[in-house]
């Protein structure tokens, strides 16, 4: 029996695919044809970009506040961390 190998596409590809089938200047069964690709794939592919198409207007500022959140977590536990060494430091000596 043979062994199927899925083929992994890069996501500039699927765009491009995606891109096309949006164009609407040709039919799913042509671009399947012209990117070797079932017709399921690219409509899947369409759908994707479309539902997630949003996110590329999204602000970004909200995780800049994450950021600095987590800094200054990391901050605090490194001076912990630096009070119980100076506080061992003292204990061993």
């Amino acid at each position: 029996m043979k062994k199927v190998s899925r083929k992994k596409f890069s996501s500039d590809f699927k765009v491009k695919v995606a891109l096309e089938a949006l164009k609407e200047q040709k039919t799913t069964a042509e671009l399947a044809a012209q990117f070797e690709l079932q017709p399921s794939q690219i409509q899947l592919w369409k759908k994707q970009f479309l539902e997630n198409a949003n996110a590329v207007f999204e602000s970004k500022k909200p995780d800049s506040g994450k950021k600095e959140e987590l800094e200054s977590k990391l901050y605090e536990q490194i001076g912990k961390l630096q009070m119980q060494n100076d506080w061992l430091k003292k204990k061993l000596s």
